[in-house]
Parts: structure tokens; C-alpha cells; sequence
């Protein structure tokens, strides 16, 4: 029994053993199952990107699919369900009435709009002849960034093509009818006239290089010549009636001088005489025009910024200051737009007399309080004293560039300025410019020559003289910007000036320079013709700056936009330190306006032969929805040749109306008030 009972603890002591065995290996197993359960769940940062790509792709696909099923009716179906009945296009309308095809148009489009094409290019340009390099989809900027920079880039010393580099214009109206797939420029508008019967044979699209000055666009490709011609072609193929000449953005000051060069005598000129103009033009139906310029030419210029730029600069101020992907992406683009001649032709004209000085401006009682206009209703001059701007405390928007918040709000006589330009005092290793400012040798940086700008070549004593002057008014601008880009702007004084002729019978005035500065220029001897002042009012458009000195780094513009610098209270002015008044958000009103509202009214020394000239102002009215697209009460500086009252104002004077069959001036804005305050002997 003792056996038994000891040979049956070993048999049970065996048994519960492989039980614990049985329960350890079953345990395991779970774990490692577990294990594995949650080694599948866990995504890496590929397999997330990629079911993203996938599910975007995916989504992109089903609804072009349904796009291209759907009836070409059901978009305004769906539109109409929700806004209601949509209004019919201008043309339509106009065809309705019986407008039919009358006086041939010419475009003439603006700076960046117009497409440009490679007919000559270095090796990192192979597969590209004839390919677009602006407009169209801009691929070869993703995919060569550094050869598109180079190959748009112009020679810094001519202003023309560099060694082995051809672009050219393309021509015909596919050059500005849309700057990018779906963002029309010029295309709502020629839809409209073909509507009443205008074909190619009456439209002309005067496309030109415009980076290049005006009179070079002549000396290069003879682009005005070629309007010359095509004006006259299309005048005597229709029966002799006169054209319709419809420019938009810097085209205004491009025709502007177009005009004064067909009439002047060859080799300068086109040697067309006195009266060409007078028997080939009815109308000039001017679209968003600078005449004098904008502030935002010179924040341009300055420091490569506008109001966008320097927001996104804000918000991620190292990804277009520093090496992002081996580019430093506001350098490259301040070496290339500083060849560009065109761009100093935007440059505030008329001085501190237009433009304020430094404790008064034209529109120092404008109110950045919600507009009250929300659609094109007439209103005529004579209310336009009374305003809808209200009053408010005086703002100094004569100081285009002020350095410092309280720079910009203070009285002049308590701001101490150190003037660069008759500056005295010179420490040891410093050196004088031109205009007397000290510019140290120590060179602000000197390992990025690859993106040179000619921040480059100034010292930090430079760039200490230009914050230490504090405030520049449009009078000193041109001084500093002689100072920062001296190369850019001897080009600049060849091309272009900025002053008021004291007496315009001056023989210096008959140089091209002058041309396209209205205030230093006589409109054509063309008592018939008319000319159109038509833009956008209700935005808010850049006015003024204020900026800072930024610390120190390799490859760095110096100069920023503050956007820390805000008004007090939700209407003012100041936003992000750019002041803004009343515009299309490119053009202030008093830029677009003032020639038509004052300058050029009734016969002046600026207007001898009496011209009639009208304001046509546009308010703007944002789309309701998203499915009204960029509007068609837009009064937005590109969005505006979608405006239906637009449209048809051109359609009708191409019809064969003139100005006073429009009503004669609409406007909205202060612009007659504003004129009135310049004192400029006419």
C-alpha cells in the first residue's frame, strides 16, 4: 500500500507539471499573438502618406468623373436651385437688345498676364522651345526652380536678354485669355463681344514682353510697331471705323506711351504725325489703371514683400527666409524681379505734391469702416463730397515707408532723422555713395553671391543709414531706392520718370523717358476720342508701411514688413503693418482716378485738345457662394473683367455708345474730394 501510495505521488506530481507546462505555452502563445496583433495595428509615417495620396486621388477621380457624366445644364441648375434665376451674360443681354459687332477692340494686357515662350535657352532648358514659361500651369517652376529663375531673370547692366537666352511673348488672344488653367483674365470678356459678333478678325490682343521697358519692347521685338500696324490694319479691313482700345493694369501706362511714340517723329518715335491717334482711336477704356503708380511697386522692391507675402512671412518666417529644398526663396525672387525694368514704372509718380508728405496725404480722413455699398448703384458726383467713409482720426499715409509704429504715428517734429543723403560723418573703414551715405565695407553677407541682390554690396552701415532716416515720403523714396539698387535704377532713370513737368513745351520732354508719366506728358491732339477711368473701389489696397530691421543671417534681405504693427480698434487702417485706403486692393483710387477726375477734366496743360475723360468706379460685392466663382460684381483688380456692369459699359462703347450714353461718370468713392486737396497747376 506504502508503494503504491509512493509510485502515485511521482505520477501526479508528472501530471500537474505538464498541466503548468500546457497553461505557460498556451500563455506564450497569446502573447505572441497579442504581440502580433498590435505590431499590425501600428502605421508608419509611409503607409499613412500613401492611404492619404490614395484617398485623395480616389475622391479627385470620382468627382471629375462625375464632372465629365453629369449634363453640361446641371452646375446652373444646382446654382439656381440656390441663388436663384442667374442673370444673362452681358453680351446675351446686349445681343437682345440688337448690339451687333461695330468698332474692332484692342487688349492690351498688364504686367504678369500676358504668356511668355522659350525660343532660346542653356542646357537645363532642353525639351522647352516654345514651351510656356509663364502662364499655363507653371510645371517647369516645380520642376526646375533654379533654371526657370535663370531663364527669366533679364541682364542687370542692359535690361535685355542675357547670353544665350531667348523668351519671347506668345501671340494671338490665347495669350492673356487665362494666366492659369481656370483663372481668366481677358477670356469672360472676349466670350461676351463674340456674343454680338466679334470674331478675331475684330479683336486684337497687343501682347508684348512685359518685363522689358517700354521703349525697349521697340528696340527688341518692335512690339510697338506691330500695334501701329495691326491698329491700322484693322480700321481699314472694317470700313474705317476707329478701334476701342482697352488696357488693363501697367497696359494703361504701356498705351499711355504708345500714344505719345506713334505720333512722335522716327527714329524715337513711329513717326505716325500729329493727327494719328485722332483718326484711329475712338475710345480708351482704361481697366485698373496706375497712372501714378502704387505703394506696392515699392514693397516690391524694396524687400520682395506685399500685404500676402509678409503675412505668410509672419506665420512661417522660416520657410521663405532660410535654405528651403536649397532655395532662398524671396532672394531668388528679388534678384529676378530687379531686372525687370517694367516693375520701375510703377513707382509712385508725382511726389510728396500727389502723394502726402509727411504729416498730410490726400485721403487723411479716410475710415476703413465697413463700406455700405454692396452693388453697382449709380451716385453721382455731386454727392461724392458728402461720402460714405465717415470721419476718423488723421492717418499719415504720405510716409510710404516709416520704420517702427511709432514712427509712422508720430508728428514730424518729434521724429530725429539722420539723412542718409547728406550724411557727413564717416567712421574708420566706411566709405560715401553718390548721395553721401555710409556705406561700410563690411559687407552684409558675403557666401550667398549665387543669389546675389544688391543687398549684397551694401554694408552694415548701409543698411544702418536707411532705418536711421525712419520715414520716406514719396519724394525720398526714389533716394532710397537709388541707395538699395543703384544698379536697377540707373536702368530705371533711362526708362522712366517720376516728376510734374513745370512746362511741358520743354523739348527734353519729347524723350520716351517721359512718356508714360501722365503728369509730365500731353494727351494726344484728339478733340473726338474719349478716355475711360473704370475700376474697382471697396477694397482694401496697400497705401503704406511699416517695416523693421531683422538680425542678422546669411542670405537675408534686411528690411521686413512689421506685421506685428496693428491699429487699435477693428476699423483701422492698419493691419499687420500695412495701412490701406479705399481700391481694387493692386490700385489706390487716387492713383486710378485723379488724371480722369482732375488732371486731365475739361482742357489743361496736360490736355489741350479737351478730351472728354470719365470716371467708371465698380464697388465691389464678393460672390454669395462658392459657386459664383471669383463673382460677377468683383471689383477686385483682376477678379473686375468678370464684372458684369464692366462688361457691358465696354460693350456698349464698343457698340458704338459713347460716355454720356452711359450715364457719364458713376462714382462711389471720395475721389473728387481727394483730387481737390492736390494742388497741382493745370
Amino acid at each position: 500500500m506504502l508503494r503504491r501510495r509512493k509510485g502515485s505521488e511521482p505520477e501526479k506530481t508528472s501530471e500537474g507539471d505538464s498541466k503548468d507546462r500546457r497553461e505557460d505555452e498556451s500563455k506564450t502563445e497569446k502573447e505572441k499573438g497579442k504581440v502580433k496583433v498590435e505590431s499590425a495595428k501600428k502605421w508608419s509615417c509611409i503607409d499613412n502618406c500613401c492611404w492619404l495620396i490614395g484617398f485623395i486621388c480616389s475622391i479627385w477621380w470620382f468627382l471629375l468623373f462625375l464632372f465629365n457624366a453629369m449634363p453640361a445644364s446641371f452646375p446652373q441648375y444646382v446654382t439656381e436651385a440656390i441663388t436663384g434665376p442667374l442673370p444673362d451674360p452681358p453680351g446675351v443681354k446686349l445681343r437682345k437688345e440688337g448690339l451687333t459687332v461695330n468698332h474692332p477692340v484692342v487688349f492690351v494686357p498688364g504686367i504678369v498676364t500676358g504668356g511668355l515662350e522659350l525660343w532660346e535657352g542653356h542646357q537645363c532648358a532642353d525639351g522647352l522651345f516654345r514651351k510656356r514659361l509663364w502662364g499655363g500651369t507653371f510645371g517647369e517652376l516645380y520642376k526646375r526652380p533654379l533654371c526657370w529663375v535663370e531663364h527669366m531673370s533679364l541682364d542687370n547692366e542692359t535690361g535685355l536678354d542675357p547670353p544665350g537666352i531667348r523668351i519671347r511673348s506668345v501671340s494671338g488672344l490665347v495669350a492673356a485669355d487665362y494666366f492659369a488653367p481656370g483663372y481668366f483674365v481677358w477670356a469672360v470678356l472676349i466670350a461676351n463681344l463674340a456674343r454680338i459678333g466679334y470674331e478675331e478678325k475684330t479683336m486684337y490682343m497687343a501682347a508684348y514682353d512685359w518685363r522689358i521697358s517700354f521703349q525697349n519692347t521697340e528696340v527688341r521685338d518692335q512690339s510697338l510697331s506691330r500695334i501701329k500696324s495691326n491698329i491700322e490694319l484693322m480700321v481699314a479691313t472694317n470700313g474705317g471705323k476707329k478701334v476701342v482700345v482697352i488696357p488693363h493694369s501697367m497696359g494703361v501706362l504701356y498705351f499711355l506711351h504708345f500714344m505719345k511714340w506713334v505720333e512722335a517723329p522716327a527714329p524715337m518715335g513711329g513717326g505716325g504725325g500729329p493727327d494719328w491717334c485722332a483718326k484711329h482711336i475712338k475710345a480708351v477704356m482704361n481697366i485698373g489703371g496706375p497712372f501714378l503708380g502704387v505703394p506696392k511697386a515699392v514693397s516690391a522692391l524694396f524687400s520682395a514683400e506685399a500685404k500676402d507675402i509678409a503675412v505668410a512671412r509672419g506665420i512661417a518666417p522660416s520657410f521663405l527666409d532660410s535654405d528651403v529644398f536649397g532655395l532662398q526663396t524671396l532672394q531668388h525672387v528679388m534678384r529676378m524681379t530687379r531686372t525687370w525694368d517694367s516693375t520701375m514704372s510703377m513707382i509712385p509718380k508725382g511726389g510728396d505734391t500727389v502723394w502726402g508728405g509727411l504729416d498730410w496725404s490726400p485721403e487723411a480722413e479716410y475710415s476703413c469702416s465697413p463700406k455700405k455699398h454692396m452693388s453697382n448703384e449709380t451716385k453721382t458726383t455731386d454727392q461724392t463730397d458728402k461720402g460714405s467713409l465717415g470721419l476718423k482720426k488723421t492717418l499719415n499715409f504720405g510716409r510710404i515707408i516709416s520704420f517702427g509704429k511709432d514712427v509712422a504715428e508720430a508728428h514730424s517734429s518729434r521724429i530725429e532723422r539722420l539723412d542718409f543723403r547728406s550724411s557727413h560723418s564717416c567712421v574708420p573703414g566706411c566709405s560715401f555713395d553718390l548721395q553721401g551715405a555710409v556705406k561700410g565695407k563690411n559687407f552684409v553677407n558675403t557666401t550667398c553671391r549665387d543669389i546675389w541682390t544688391e543687398y549684397d554690396d551694401m554694408g552694415i552701415g548701409g543698411v544702418k543709414a536707411v532705418v536711421d532716416y525712419k520715414s520716406y515720403t514719396a519724394d525720398s523714396i526714389l533716394d532710397l531706392l537709388h541707395f538699395v539698387a543703384p544698379k536697377m535704377m540707373s536702368r530705371g532713370d533711362a526708362h522712366f520718370s517720376y516728376g510734374i513737368a513745370d512746362n511741358l513745351d520743354d523739348p527734353k520732354y519729347k524723350h520716351y523717358k517721359y512718356w508714360s508719366n501722365p503728369l509730365e506728358t500731353k494727351l494726344p491732339n484728339a478733340p473726338d476720342m474719349e478716355i475711360y477711368s473704370m475700376y474697382g473701389v471697396g477694397i482694401p489696397t496697400e497705401r503704406a508701411y511699416i517695416y523693421k530691421l531683422i538680425p542678422g543671417a546669411e542670405c537675408y534681405i534686411p528690411f521686413q514688413i512689421d506685421t506685428s504693427a496693428e491699429g487699435s480698434g477693428k476699423d483701422s487702417c492698419l493691419k499687420g503693418g500695412v495701412f490701406s485706403v479705399d481700391g481694387d486692393e493692386t490700385v489706390p483710387v487716387l492713383s486710378a482716378g485723379f488724371m480722369c477726375a482732375k488732371g486731365w477734366r475739361g482742357k489743361t496743360r496736360f490736355n489741350p485738345s479737351g478730351i472728354q475723360t470719365y470716371i467708371r468706379e465698380y464697388d465691389h460685392a464678393p460672390p454669395a457662394n462658392l459657386l459664383e466663382g471669383r463673382g460677377t460684381q468683383s471689383g477686385a483688380h483682376v477678379d473686375i473683367m468678370g464684372n458684369f456692369a464692366l462688361l457691358e459699359d465696354i460693350i456698349r462703347v464698343a457698340a458704338g455708345a459713347i460716355g454720356k450714353d452711359l450715364g457719364g461718370d458713376r462714382v462711389y468713392s471720395d475721389i473728387f474730394k481727394w483730387s481737390e486737396k492736390i494742388k497741382l497747376k493745370l
